[in-house]
């Protein structure tokens, strides 16, 4: 799996709102947690969630910062996001574990 490549179309997807091929990107029992906004997304249906309440409902924007490959499975990226949200510009961070070339656990958070 080329992980920079899954990444940068992950961000594509992702700042183009694109619902069914961003949560193709998912195992469909994946597991995102977000301290942030305090919960833990399951599976496609909570993906689906997390993705229109704070991308798609704030207009945010990702920019990879940072990407860090950390092995064959796992991947560290410092982003930051732009949107209609109050402090309109934030640093965030995603811890990303990949299975069978999908995204099987995610960590997301503010910095």
């Amino acid at each position: 799996m080329d992980i920079e490549k899954f990444v940068q179309n992950l961000l594509s997807v992702s700042n183009a709102y694109d619902t069914d091929n961003y949560l193709k990107m998912w195992h469909q029992d994946a597991i995102l947690n977000d301290p942030s906004v305090g919960r833990i997304f399951k599976g496609h249906t909570g993906i689906r969630q997390y993705f229109e309440d704070y991308f798609i409902g704030y207009k945010t924007k990702t920019r990879l910062i940072r990407l860090i490959i950390i092995n064959d499975n796992t991947a560290h990226l410092d982003v930051e996001f732009t949107g209609k949200f109050p402090e309109g510009k934030i640093g965030g961070l995603f811890e990303l574990t990949f299975k069978d070339g999908k995204i099987a656990m995610a960590k997301a958070d503010l910095t």
